[in-house]
């Protein structure tokens, strides 16, 4: 495999879970030959915890890779202030992608398998002049996969592990105004997944209220609007850490969006047209309709607090 695409990774103050990401990293079979570019989020005075931890788990990496080489190579860039997740990613991703035309982006809680890379280098090369795939998802609902062949295209862009290319990339903007003014009510439908989890369109009502500060959800409105579809595994490469109980704040009913198992097949055969799923859309509608209200909105504060919202 040729032309591998660099990886980018978030971090701020979760030094065991990004040691577990980084070893899962690692692990895998392509790491010796891609570039690893780190975005360590600045301190922020509110949020001190676990900050210098993982900032010298950093410095123990950099002297790793003098010695062992784990990957191709290695830059990590220290912020000297607090970006926050939104703002970190979006220009991290700036930064990193119109170098190199394409990406794979993760943050320091998504463990991978040890295919993950293989699966999305594999995938950012065969749908590269495909502008219809709009990214490749490293996660997928935890849905039955049978007659789901190893991977299937659906509506929403995923972002716990996922890659996309510059020329999708170049038209995202987290334009509030811009989403309120031009999604009808049929639109913001399809993007609730035809009614069954209007927590989609929520996150971009809450993003104009000021409750929270995030970014997917303008990728999802944009990758809609050009009428794209995003690649996601029947079985996800990867295991989302975040919601493993071990903060203050962390609770396990997030552990409902992980899989049994982790996905390593390569190689892997992909869908014949690139048409979305009905197969895999009717079951993500019947488990987002299985949630119970209070875990998803438990959930939601959850995903708040690890994106480190006030």
């Amino acid at each position: 495999m040729v032309d591998l695409a660099p990886i980018i990774l978030f971090a701020y103050n979760r030094p065991i879970h990004l040691s577990k990401t980084l070893e899962a990293l690692k692990s895998n079979t392509l790491a010796k030959q891609s570039l690893l570019f780190i975005f360590a989020d600045g301190e922020n005075p509110k949020k001190k915890e676990g900050f210098q931890e993982v900032r010298n788990i950093l410095k123990e990496l950099e002297i790793e890779q003098n010695n062992l080489a784990p990957f191709a190579s290695i830059e990590i860039i220290y912020r000297k202030e607090n970006f926050g997740l939104a703002d970190s990613i979006i220009q991290g991703i700036n930064a990193i992608i119109y170098r190199f035309n394409k990406a794979i982006i993760l943050e320091d809680d998504i463990v991978t398998s040890s295919a993950f890379l293989n699966y999305m280098n594999d995938a950012l090369n065969h749908y590269e002049n495909e502008l219809k795939v709009w990214s490749v998802s490293a996660w997928s609902y935890p849905i039955d996969t049978q007659d789901l062949g190893d991977c299937y295209f659906w509506r929403s862009p995923h972002c716990w592990g996922w890659a996309t290319w510059v020329n999708r990339w170049q038209y995202f903007k987290r334009d509030i105004q811009w989403a309120l003014n031009n999604f009808t009510k049929k639109d913001i439908d399809y993007i609730n997944i035809d009614g069954y989890a209007p927590h989609y369109f929520q996150q971009l009502i809450a993003n104009h209220k000021g409750k929270i500060k995030t970014w997917a959800i303008f990728n999802y409105l944009i990758a809609y609007k050009h009428n794209a579809l995003t690649l996601c595994p029947a079985t996800p490469y990867i295991k989302q850490i975040g919601f493993d109980n071990s903060g203050t704040h962390c609770r396990e009913e997030g552990g409902i969006f992980n899989s049994h198992i982790i996905n390593t097949k390569f190689p892997i055969i992909y869908p014949d047209t690139i048409v979305e799923s009905s197969t895999a859309l009717a079951r993500i509608k019947i488990f987002e309709r299985s949630l119970k209200k209070p875990i998803i909105i438990r959930i939601l504060r959850k995903i708040k607090r690890l994106l480190h919202i006030f």
